[in-house]
């Protein structure tokens, strides 16, 4: 087990985030009144600032602080955020000719701002600007971006004059220090300490903001006993009461409520302690008292003297003092203690020595120190120690971040360029801005390379080099050889100046401590990298040879020897490690990469280790391994420990925290980039030295097993068991492998719609928040340690392969999972799932389905598929391998693959046998593919073997309704249907009935439907049916075409049955149809109205759909003469077609109906009339319209000497329509004339001849009926001659009046009538003179009469 120990060695993690380099906006000030000093007047800084809510998670203030770094006149000032990515968070403010100290950035914190405080070599300035707390007040911050702090720098009123001051001249700035402190008072006052060109310090005050008042200076000097406020200045070597040894080297301010203690370390190795509310040194003590003095170091200025302070609630005030010395120095930590009496006193706590040259920064924590040195080869070294608890001193080792390689070296079996290329832009070697600026430089400025992707920079440092290499070579042709050799020169010469920026961008300027998280920051020009500590292994494995000799073994383990069979271990791996070539390291990783045993691979490198072992190396290890007292159990130890393999049962039940009231959303913590950076990194630099101490492992293991030395294993010990520790140590390597290829892998672009599409894909899978840390997962990634619990790759968890399908990351994860599945064998279901998927977005889908029916196998065993079969709300619950079935056939609809949906139904019908829902949900999936790929037969295969008949009865009725669209209507018809043709027919009729007629074919399907069965009589219904629809519906020309083409149909169906059977019954005219499926249909108040059930049945025989038929050709004829009758012609009935047939002129058709359906022929009559009418009244244009209804009528040939008009055709026509067409009672004729009275119009002689014969009596009726006594009297007077037998032939009296012939009679009455009317017109000449006429014809024809009728008495007696 093993101790509970803290001193460790720690890392350094790179945060640099892969991107543009921060774009930093440029604010510049000019402060009136100041002469520029030199740029480089003094030397560049930086440090950073800690808010007091930092360590807690639900602040909004939490993660990485604001930081800064000074040179010359310019500040840079950013701001990180370790949960969200921060806008507008960097800024760089340039004092133009004012060099700003170094360290001369101070920020202190108030309730709603964040002031900074800024000394230049001529000026002090205050910074209002608002705090993070002020800034986002929400309960429930979710935002993956915020606004920084510094967003609205550029509004700040820095420019007021109250929020800066000229330092003036007298008594000035002391030339040769460059410390400084500022605070702020407890009433907002900014107060700046800086040392005094005369050997002391003075403090400006600058007044609270938006407070008038005037800057005030205090000077603090050891005479002064009170405060001062100094109005008048004069020189110190006048005054003679200060000494040049009091000037400070550095200065530090512990606040108080009302007041402050300034700390000077003066170069005199003095710390003097004063209060600025009493204006009194309070304390002086001697440092040298505390260190081996000599007299050259008492003589000798301190000018590298450095003071820090750290503040404990529980322990007070700690000072720590670096005492600089030619090469060497030593830290001091004291404890301030005061008495009752308020007097000081410093308690020394420790004393640390350093052989280290020059001193960059350190930090002081009540318990450690961080230093951060330059040694001689100008290399960083960071080192830290407990000295409370480190009585031997030892300083902890800080495994900083290595330069790259100065050379990269190429194999000619390499491309230069790719090598290259893979060198400079691996995660974490070069950052963004290095190579830009190297790019910059190489380009020789051609152009300007700002805020480019990680991508485009890839693009143009390869344009840039390959533009400078093909403008070199100046011949046409050169060797292979010469090509790569030049390539590997330029590309060594950008390479070079790479290394260059980088270098100097990766140097540290200064340590930054937070002292509320313990969080420690290297702070670089332009970047920050984290400080983390090493796990026991990792700490072990990287210690120098010096420090694991010295390493406590009871610091280690409980067990002091196993503690020392460690340590021995781990030398005998740094020796094997040290060992190992280029060449034999490179054998393990592509083993690893081609899939090949690492075993195999292990013990290939140790042959070549014992070929080549010129330094006795293999004799070294050898005494080593003698030394362990159990390398079993030690080997098993440090497995254990570099294994994070976890129990499914252990993380199902982990308790979870309890719900925070929290700002900050749980999701976003470790959201930010730069969060991710550092994380990544870590994870990385973990695997590479695990994967090492496995690599070493293994080939000890291997070496272990070659010598098979008894006295070497231990007593006891089986050669099985280091069998088990060979294959334990395999896939721990292996493990380790994947990891740092993982962390080094980037991240693809992925287009808008790809990601649209992948969520699309997750959602079906119902995947989309699988991969959201919870709240009990929290404490784990807070470090880079507890984040490969869950990447781990044999761990039930599957968060990292979601998280990329997530991501659309597929080229990646088909990768990981290629170098996964061949030796792990946890989650192999879900890898093969993973796969399926990674094929699916490959457009592999064969493979796919092959991936995802191997994951079939592992459905109930694994997490990750449990998750993916979970049902939803009311689904129905199936079987766990039939619900993974249903998940993936969804997938593979939606990505568009129906033959892959087919295959993978078929194959779960055989997993479905006793469950007949799942099995018809599959038959209706299987259906419907093969329907949408045109497989008809198979579709209606999959359709019959459907054991739901609500599902058989949907997909029959979607068969009828896909075939009918696409036309494969022979496919329909010829298709069986045991035991549905019922349905069927239904489904069509019910169809048919309710789409429209024009645009579906759905009758003449049925009527094919029919016909192909041999059922005539059902046949010709459905036709009837369909001309009947057409007529009343489709009132067009193509309807009515139509409409009789389906009549002839229905006559011939009903032609091909025996006459007694020959007979349809009529469906009613607006019937209602049951449709299966069908809404009822609800009264106003929402009630179900009841069908009828019961209508008139009426039967139609051969006859009658024959008439039926000739009304639909004459309703054709009609449109095609007259198109506008269309619309009310086709369901008109015969006596409406009669009478538009009539208006448009076709009287001949006109007759054909009325004698087809037995109606008079009055209408015909009328119309013909009245047409003569309009044509007799009417001009020429009557006259050409009338030729074409005329010629649309068989009119008798014209044997004529002169020239017929339309009207004289149409008088014919009338004429000869009455000769063919006698009537009863000459309705006809009465009809007729009774039309041309009405509108006045003359009779014509041929109609008045023919009438006389007809009916002479009626015509004068019709004469008196429109008082035409004149005609009247002279058709009496031509009748009464008749009668007597002159002209007797022209009225249709076969025997004049005679005593021997048949008896004849005059219209008595209406003669009666006639004379009335004259006899009362007697004012009218011409009627007196008429009824005189009239009535002596009357007179002589009664004595006529009366003879003859005597005579006819006579011969009778």
């Amino acid at each position: 087990m093993a101790a509970a120990w803290t001193e460790r060695s720690y890392l350094e993690l790179n945060a640099a985030a892969r991107g543009p380099p921060r774009r930093l906006r440029e604010v510049v000030f000019s402060p009136p009144g100041t002469a520029p000093l030199p740029a480089g007047r003094y030397g560049d800084s930086a440090g950073g600032f800690c808010y007091q809510e930092s360590a807690q998670c639900w602040s909004v203030s939490r993660g990485e602080p604001p930081s800064w770094t000074t040179s010359g006149d310019t500040v840079e000032l950013v701001e990180e955020s370790l949960d969200v990515n921060l806008l507008n968070n960097a800024v760089r403010l340039r004092i133009q000719g004012c060099p700003f100290l170094p360290g001369g950035v101070h920020l202190c914190e108030v309730q709603s701002h964040l002031v900074v405080l800024l000394v230049t070599g001529q000026t002090v300035h205050r910074l209002l600007l608002p705090h993070p707390a002020r800034m986002y007040r929400s309960e429930l911050i979710t935002e993956s971006q915020m606004q920084s702090v510094f967003t609205d720098i550029g509004k700040s009123n820095f420019r007021d004059p109250s929020n800066y001051y000229v330092i003036p001249n007298v008594p000035g700035l002391a030339s040769n220090s460059v410390a400084s402190a500022a605070w702020l008072s407890s009433e907002g006052e900014a107060l700046f300490a800086l040392p005094s060109a005369s050997g002391g310090i003075f403090v400006l005050k600058l007044p609270p903001p938006d407070v008038p008042g005037a800057v005030s200076v205090v000077e603090l000097k050891q005479s002064s006993v009170m405060q001062r406020f100094l109005t008048g200045w004069m020189p110190t070597a006048i005054r003679g009461d200060c000494s040049p040894s009091d000037l400070p080297i550095s200065l530090s301010v512990h606040c108080l409520d009302h007041d402050a203690f300034l700390f000077a370390l003066c170069q005199d190795h003095k710390l003097r302690m004063w209060s600025y509310k009493d204006q009194m040194c309070l304390m002086v003590a001697d440092l040298l008292e505390f260190m081996p003095v000599s007299r050259d170091l008492r003589l000798a200025a301190g000018t590298g003297h450095r003071l820090r302070l750290a503040f404990s609630q529980s322990l007070g005030l700690y000072l720590g003092v670096y005492m600089h010395a030619p090469k060497r120095g030593q830290f001091c930590v004291f404890q301030l203690v005061s008495t009752e009496s308020n007097r000081y006193s410093l308690d020394h706590i420790s004393s640390l020595f350093s052989s280290q040259e020059t001193l960059v920064d350190f930090a002081l924590t009540s318990a450690e120190i961080w230093a951060l040195w330059h040694n001689e080869e100008n290399q960083t070294v960071v080192k830290y120690i407990n000295f409370e608890q480190n009585v031997a001193g030892q300083w902890n080792q800080v495994f900083v971040q290595p330069l790259p390689e100065e050379e990269v070296t190429v194999r000619h079996d390499q491309d230069p360029r790719e090598t290259y290329l893979e060198y400079l832009f691996m995660p974490g070697r070069f950052t963004n801005a290095a190579i830009q600026k190297a790019l910059q430089i190489f380009s020789q400025g051609a152009e300007r390379h700002m805020d480019l992707t990680w991508d485009e920079l890839r693009k143009e440092v390869t344009l840039a080099v390959e533009s400078e290499f093909q403008g070199s070579v100046t011949e046409y042709e050169c060797s292979p050889e010469e090509f790569w050799q030049l390539q590997v020169e330029f590309w060594s010469k950008f390479y070079a100046c790479c290394l260059q920026y980088q270098e100097a961008l990766s140097r540290p300027l200064a340590l930054h401590l937070n002292p509320y998280t313990g969080m420690v920051c290297l702070l670089k020009k332009g970047s920050l990298s984290f400080l983390v500590p090493c796990s026991l292994v990792d700490h072990l494995y990287l210690l120098s040879n010096e420090h694991l000799l010295t390493e406590d073994d009871a610091a280690i383990f409980d067990d002091l020897e196993m503690s020392r069979d460690v340590v021995c271990l781990v030398q005998c791996l740094r020796l094997i490690g040290e060992s190992i070539s280029m060449e034999m390291a490179f054998i393990m990783e592509m083993a690893c990469s081609r899939l090949q045993p690492p075993e195999k691979a292990a013990e290939q490198i140790l042959e070549d280790l014992v070929a080549n072992d010129t330094e006795n190396v293999m004799e070294e290890i050898h005494s080593k391994l003698q030394e362990i007292r159990n390398p079993i159990h030690a080997m098993g130890v440090l497995i254990r420990e570099m294994d994070y393999e976890t129990d499914a049962d252990m993380e199902r039940g982990e308790s979870r925290a309890h719900h925070l009231n929290m700002r900050l959303n749980l999701t976003q913590l470790y959201g930010s980039g730069t969060a991710v950076s550092a994380v990544c990194w870590g994870v990385c630099k973990i695997a590479t030295i695990r994967f090492l101490i496995c690599r070493d492992l293994l080939i000890l293991q291997q070496l272990l097993l070659r010598l098979g030395d008894p006295m070497v294993l231990g007593g006891g010990q089986l050669f099985q068991s280091q069998q088990d520790l060979l294959h334990r140590t395999s896939p721990l390597l292996l493990s380790y492998y994947l990891i740092r290829w993982a962390s080094q892998r980037l991240a693809s672009d992925v287009p808008v719609d790809t990601l649209e599409s992948n969520l699309q894909h997750l959602s079906v899978l119902e995947l989309a928040d699988t991969a959201a840390l919870t709240p009990h997962k929290l404490g784990k990634v807070s470090t880079a340690h507890g984040f490969l619990v869950f990447i781990w790759p044999s761990n039930p968890g599957f968060l990292f392969p979601e998280c990329l399908m997530g991501s659309c990351q597929y080229t990646q994860l088909q990768e990981y999972i290629r170098l996964l599945q061949p030796w792990c064998h946890v989650n192999m279901g879900s890898c093969s799932f993973m796969m399926g998927r990674c094929y699916l977005v490959m457009g592999e889908g064969h493979k796919a389905l092959d991936s995802f029916c191997q994951a079939a196998s592992e459905v109930g065993r694994e997490e990750f598929l449990d998750r993916l079969i979970q049902p939803e709300e009311g689904e129905m619950v199936s079987s766990p391998r039939l619900q993974y079935y249903n998940k993936v056939l969804r997938l593979l609809d939606m990505v568009g693959l129906p033959e892959l949906v087919i295959q993978l139904a078929t194959l779960a019908i055989m997993e479905s046998a006793d469950d007949w829902r799942s099995q018809a949900t599959l038959r209706t999936c299987i259906f419907k593919h093969h329907l949408d790929l045109g497989h008809n037969s198979e579709a209606y295969v999959a359709l019959t073997q459907n054991p739901d008949p609500s599902r058989q009865l949907d997909c029959l009725r979607q068969l009828v309704v896909v075939l009918c669209e696409r036309s494969q209507l022979q496919d329909l018809v010829e298709f069986p249907y045991i035991n549905l043709q019922n349905e069927v027919v239904g489904i069509i009729e019910s169809h048919a009935r309710a789409v429209d007629l024009m645009t579906h074919n759905y009758y003449e399907l049925l009527y094919a439907f029919h016909i192909y069965r041999h059922n005539y009589r059902k046949a010709g219904t459905v036709m009837f049916e369909y001309g009947m629809r057409l007529g009343r519906e489709v009132r067009t020309l193509r309807g009515l075409q139509k409409q009789g083409n389906c009549f002839l149909a229905a006559i011939n169906c009903l032609r091909l049955i025996r006459p007694e059977y020959a007979w349809i019954v009529q469906p009613a005219s607006g019937a209602v149809y049951e449709r299966p499926g069908a809404s009822p249909k609800r009264s106003h108040d929402g009630e179900c109205m009841a069908v009828p059930t019961t209508r008139q049945i009426e039967i139609l025989e051969l006859e009658d759909l024959e008439r039926e038929c000739v009304l639909a050709r004459i309703r054709l004829t009609l449109v095609q003469h007259d198109l506008s009758t269309a619309a009310v012609a086709g369901n008109s009935t015969p006596e409406e077609t009669v009478a538009l047939l009539v208006r448009a002129g076709l009287f001949d058709t006109a007759v054909t109906l009325c004698q087809t359906f037995k109606l008079p022929l009055t209408p015909i009559f009328e119309g013909l009339t009245f047409k003569c009418i309009k044509l007799q009244l009417g001009g020429e244009a009557a006259q050409a319209e009338a030729w074409d209804w005329l010629a649309a009528n068989q009119l008798s040939a014209l044997v004529t000497t002169k020239e017929s008009s339309a009207t004289d055709e149409a008088w014919r026509l009338l004429s000869s329509y009455l000769e063919r067409h006698p009537s009863q009672n000459s309705l006809y004729h009465r009809c007729v004339i009774n039309k041309l009275l009405a509108h006045g119009i003359p009779l014509p002689n041929w109609l008045i001849n023919s009438y006389k014969k007809v009916d002479a009596a009626e015509l004068l009726r019709l004469y008196l009926n429109y008082d035409l006594l004149e005609a009247a009297v002279d058709l009496v007077l031509e009748y009464v001659d008749a009668v007597l037998g002159k002209g007797h032939q022209y009225f249709g009296i076969e025997f004049p009046l005679s005593a021997t012939a048949p008896m004849v009679w005059l219209p008595y009455t209406a003669i009666d009538q006639l004379l009335q009317a004259l006899r009362e017109s007697t004012t009218n000449h011409h009627n007196v003179v008429l009824y005189q006429k009239l009535h002596e014809k009357m007179e002589d024809y009664q004595q006529k009469v009366s003879v003859a009728t005597r005579d006819r008495l006579y011969r009778r007696n």
